[in-house]
């Protein structure tokens, strides 16, 4: 019998991420710190809001950029961070963020193009990118930096092949968060060599310490040759809805509009105008907000308490990644026995790249109750460790 997979969906792996959970599930009293979900749950309002577009008939296909309320609420959103998008041609609802990427990478890799990325970066990153064709380009980024992807880092990286560059800001893994100067220095970088610029944005609403976000997008001559790629998932609680938003290019949102009515024909409608609620519910994703930064104190008092361990403190996100080098043993072989001994999960750096070995990602997005054990846990084993 013949095999009727194609070379690319042969070479489809699990994920680092998904593969620690399934072991998970056969043991007992486990904390999770692995999962990149919020615990909180999406907030009443905006729950009802979805509840009352489908008891009054909003359940049939929408436009396949979304619906245009949506679409113009999303415009009002991106001129707090003075992006200037039209919401009839340079703005496209997607399922979820994920959705958006892989849209706007389907459209615009051609075969054997290079698309360059942080490492350590979440690896969803290289599989779309794969699949679309192109060729993934790591670049490091190091932790003496706190993370931030860096453009004299970028250049060393660039050939007559490179057409994309990634960036993620405030980041998954490290949390780390590129600055104005940053930015600028970026963008000079794609402007001189002519590269378009994906700007996922999914974490803009976790910043903490009075850090405000900056979009790529923003900067002069950067509008035109740059995507902007969010979500609802992370700063509102709505993973399941499964919306995001796409904005860039007229001539690039078209084709993913055009790609998205051949494959999903639309985000949910009710979906959709929970949305809308959403984004004028901006000061519940403050809260929440607020909340996050609590735990993130919490968990880089607890880590550093613990000998061996060492974590910065990251300005965004809900994640931590701290540097474990010192107990001297490999990323995947810590966060294994992590689980098998005290009951905690946490990702092993190495999922993101080769620049993240020695390290763990970290997720705080648990119950500070929930958190404080799981530093007692871990610190457990590693005095245990080191007798």
């Amino acid at each position: 019998m013949k095999r009727f997979l194609n070379q690319k969906a042969i070479e489809l792996k699990q994920g680092a991420i998904r593969a620690m959970f399934d072991k998970a599930r056969f043991y007992k009293d486990v904390i999770s710190l692995g999962i990149g979900e919020p615990d909180l749950d999406t907030p009443e309002e905006i729950i009802e809001e979805g509840c009352k577009a489908l008891r009054s008939g909003k359940t049939h296909y929408t436009g396949n950029a979304g619906i245009i309320e949506l679409r113009q609420e999303v415009s009002e959103y991106l001129k707090k961070f003075n992006i200037n998008a039209d919401p009839e041609g340079e703005i496209i609802i997607t399922t979820g963020g994920m959705g958006a990427l892989a849209l706007c990478l389907l459209v615009t890799i051609s075969p054997g193009d290079e698309v360059i990325i942080q490492d350590p970066q979440w690896l969803n990153y290289y599989a779309q990118v794969k699949f679309a064709g192109g060729v993934p380009v790591p670049v490091p980024a190091y932790e003496e930096n706190q993370f931030r992807l860096k453009a004299e880092d970028i250049k060393k990286k660039i050939t007559d092949k490179t057409k994309i560059l990634m960036i993620n800001s405030p980041n998954n893994p490290t949390g780390a968060v590129l600055d104005f100067n940053d930015l600028k220095e970026i963008a000079e970088l794609a402007i001189e060599h002519d590269i378009i610029v994906i700007s996922d944005e999914v974490y803009s609403s976790l910043l903490y310490d009075g850090i405000v976000h900056c979009s790529i997008a923003s900067l002069p001559q950067m509008k035109e040759r740059t995507i902007v790629v969010n979500s609802f998932s992370k700063t509102f609680a709505m993973t399941g809805w499964r919306v995001g938003f796409a904005s860039g290019s007229r001539e690039i949102i078209e084709k993913m509009t055009r790609l998205q009515e051949n494959m999903v024909a639309c985000v949910a409608a009710p979906s959709q105008y929970a949305a809308i609620k959403a984004l004028r519910s901006m000061d519940k994703a403050y809260e929440m907000t607020e909340i996050y930064k609590r735990r993130r104190d919490i968990m880089i008092e607890g880590l550093n308490s613990i000998e061996g361990i060492s974590c910065y403190c990251p300005k965004g996100s809900f994640y931590l990644f701290p540097n474990i080098k010192k107990l001297g043993k490999i990323s995947e072989a810590l966060a294994n026995d992590l689980l098998e001994k005290v009951g905690v999960i946490c990702i092993p750096g190495s999922a993101f790249g080769d620049q993240g070995e020695g390290y763990l990602r970290i997720s705080y997005a648990n119950s500070e109750d929930n958190l404080e054990e799981a530093i007692k846990r871990i610190k457990k084993y590693v005095e245990e460790q080191i007798k």
